[in-house]
């Protein structure tokens, strides 16, 4: 159909009867001169395409300096215009508009991805001054892809690709449904035209059967709600092909299989009606539990207001209700035109600011963004993927993508919120960190002053915002300083383990363990540990491993039976031993309340191993005279021990959660946790706590046991350099 400018002045005026026609009509005037003698691949006039743009935004009700902008939007980039001449004939506002929805054609990129991402950028800073430059630009997008069969099939697939992911989710995020379910089917059409035909025709032969028996459906609820007086407006509601097929592919089931073909839309004057007929319409027929949503209640971001419920109509059929206000219904169809402050001159409008504060937030972040690849993807998760919206405890709801974990939304309230974070609690549970956080959910972070967030948290979260602010963390943290850290963290480890700082603490040493972990300097294997790249344990372990096995010369420290004494060490006391260091065995982590002896060290004092350790063993066979039998734990020691779990269970959904509840109810540290799916549908978790003795780590051990679906909980002691061994605790 050949498009005129009075089709466009006719549906302007339908909806705005002062609005100024003499600008539309010069508009169209300028636009029909600059691309005289142009043509599109279709063969018409070039200028029925900013035509039918510019009646895609009247249909959408849009002002005047929309459509003009809209008529006169590929001049500037199409023809010898310039946009100085468009200022001076037409004003700095259309001006910007034209601007801001110019493509970047002109310029040299080194890559695709580097010149889509530029286009997007440019396109978002203009929306974050004017929204209307994305209303013309999905408007420009909607009618290319209508016309898109007369491009080559390549071009045809690039076009719809980038429309399925980038334009048609805008869409949706701005709510403008209309344009967003038109730019999918046409997507599907292009991009998978078997399956869209097919689908096409399949779901024409049901159409009579499936009229029937939606008329049949909208008569039953006009009498029902007739009687309570409640005026109705009730119709069928299309299902869109790309919702169908996308639901057939991501469930894996075929057309007969997706029950809520069948849809029924009721528009009432109220909210209060609303609820009214939801009450009548599940008195009528039984609702399919999880299958309702109160849009009304808590809004989408978009501003999209309705009531979804799912039925069992007259025939056994499922069939979809949606049920929404007139203006509820407006919103729903123009979305973020509907609520568009230019149309009524209302400026500094902040709930329609912060309707749109997704798009600040993406402008904060995308500017440090370098990598075109990444950029996109980013998008693609923080602004078009599936949402979730939890709650803080005040219950402020907060927006998230779908499979975000507590540390994203740590991020989301602040960033010093985020830096601090060590634990979070959701609906009253601790959960551990990477708790994959569902719709609401309330969301409490624990924090700690002074934490720090650990490089793993990258490969935990979801949104860029989080990893961006966990990354300039690491880059704000000096080199200088990570090291200075490392260092001290190394040293305190050394101690913990027994040795002399100046045997691990050793430039030389250190260097060849740096070559390991490919690192040139001391400085830099210092910084390793300092930023968690490496730990203090895996430096320990590769010195000892080369140095300190075979270190023959140092001397057994004489015990002096002369000098009796009884004092307590480590929680220990080692009979007619005294200030001699004491240290816990790694090997067998014993516990108060373990069967204990003394193994004298080379120049490390005397450790403390489980009498049934296999180090012991081995020890006893071959250096008895090293061994004393004559140690025992201080009762009156109140120090803490740490100690290694493993559970072994059925994998379900909340079960690291439930685990971790009981460990807190019984008011015991969690030092860390860690688990896995392992085959058979089993879960492998490994819990690190803090007991004061065996008897107490044998009570949480069998709270852990009523866990449900737990078959097994046993105590893990670490593996030795040379004899490994895991031990079962006691029972």
């Amino acid at each position: 159909m050949v498009m005129d400018i009075e089709t466009i002045i006719e549906v302007v005026k339908s909806y705005n009867k002062k609005a100024d026609i003499s600008l539309i009509k010069k508009a169209y005037d300028f636009a029909l001169e600059a691309h005289r003698g142009q043509y599109r691949l279709s063969g018409e006039e070039y200028i029925e395409h900013p035509l039918n743009v510019a009646l895609i935004l009247a249909e959408l009700e849009l002002d005047v300096a929309t459509i003009a902008a809209g008529i006169l939007h590929d001049v500037v980039e199409d023809t010898e215009v310039t946009l100085e001449e468009i200022k001076e004939e037409f004003g700095e506002e259309i001006a910007l508009l034209i601007d801001g929805v110019t493509k970047l054609s002109r310029i040299e990129f080194t890559s695709k991805e580097e010149q889509q991402v530029e286009n997007l950028r440019k396109m978002f800073l203009a929306m974050a001054k004017d929204i209307r430059v994305i209303l013309i630009k999905l408007a420009d997008r909607l009618h290319n892809m209508r016309t898109l069969a007369h491009q080559s099939k390549e071009k045809q697939k690039e076009i719809s690709e980038e429309t399925l992911e980038i334009f048609a989710p805008l869409a949706h995020r701005l709510g403008i449904f209309r344009i967003k379910w038109e730019l999918e089917d046409l997507s599907l059409r292009f991009l998978n035209p078997n399956r869209y035909y097919d689908l096409v025709k399949k779901i024409s032969k049901r159409r009579q059967e499936r009229e029937e028996y939606i008329n049949k459906v909208i008569e039953i609820l006009k009498e029902e709600l007739e009687k309570v007086n409640i005026k109705a407006d009730i119709s069928g509601r299309p299902k869109h092909f790309y919702s169908i097929y996308n639901k057939m592919v991501k469930k894996g089931k075929s057309l007969n299989e997706i029950y809520d073909l069948i849809a029924v839309r009721v528009i009432v004057n109220s909210v209060k009606d609303c609820y009214g007929v939801l009450g009548i319409i599940h008195a009528l027929w039984k609702p399919i539990p999880g299958r309702f949503k109160d849009y009304i209640a808590m809004p989408k971001p978009n501003m999209y207001q309705s009531l979804h419920t799912t039925v069992i109509g007259p025939q056994g059929e499922p069939i979809e209700v949606q049920i929404r206000t007139w203006e509820m219904h407006r919103t729903a169809e123009y979305g973020i035109a509907a609520h568009w402050k230019y149309k009524n001159q209302v400026e500094g409008d902040e709930d329609f600011e912060k309707k749109l504060s997704w798009l600040r937030q993406l402008l904060e972040w995308q500017r440090d963004m370098k990598d075109a690849r990444e950029f996109m993807e980013s998008l693609k998760i923080d602004f078009f993927s599936d949402r979730v919206y939890v709650f803080t405890p005040k219950g402020d709801v907060v927006e998230l993508p779908a499979g975000s974990v507590p540390i994203d939304f740590a991020y989301k309230v602040h960033t010093q919120v985020g830096h601090t974070c060590v634990g979070a609690k959701v609906n009253g549970k601790i959960v551990p960190l990477d708790y994959k956080l569902k719709t609401g959910d309330i969301v409490e972070i624990i924090t700690s002053k002074g934490s720090g967030p650990s490089r793993d948290w990258l490969n935990i979260v979801q949104t860029s915002q989080a990893k961006n602010r966990i990354r300039n963390w690491f880059k704000k943290i000096g080199k200088e300083d990570r090291a200075a850290k490392g260092k001290e963290l190394l040293e305190k480890e050394v101690l913990r383990n027994g040795l002399k700082v100046g045997d691990v603490v050793n430039n030389e040493r250190l260097l060849e363990v740096g070559k390991r972990f490919n690192l040139s300097k001391v400085e830099d294997v210092y910084a390793a540990i300092g930023d968690g790249t490496i730990t203090p344990q895996q430096v320990i372990s590769r010195i000892k491993e080369k140095y300190l096995e075979d270190d023959t010369e140092q001397i057994i420290p004489e015990i002096k039976p002369a000098r009796r004494s009884d004092k307590s060490s480590k929680g220990v006391r080692v009979k007619g031993v005294g200030d001699i260091m004491v240290r816990l065995a790694r090997c067998c982590n014993p516990l108060p309340g373990d069967d204990i002896v003394g193994y004298i060290t080379r120049g490390r004092g005397i450790t403390i191993h489980r009498s049934d350790c296999p180090n012991i063993l081995y020890y006893r066979a071959e250096e008895e005279q090293r061994i004393l039998d004559e140690v025992s734990w201080d009762t009156n020691n109140a120090a803490t021990y740490r100690v290694a779990i493993e559970i072994e269970a059925i994998d379900r959904p909340r079960l690291a959660a439930d685990i971790m509840n009981v460990v807190a109810d019984s008011k015991i540290v969690i030092n860390a946790i860690n688990a896995r799916a392992v085959s058979n549908k089993l879960a492998l978790l490994h819990l690190k706590v803090e007991v004061k003795s065996l008897e107490q780590m044998d009570r949480l051990m069998e709270k852990l046991r009523r866990v449900h679906d737990v078959l097994e909980v046993r105590r893990v002691v670490p593996r030795s350099e040379s004899r490994s061994k895991t031990l079962k605790s006691h029972g």
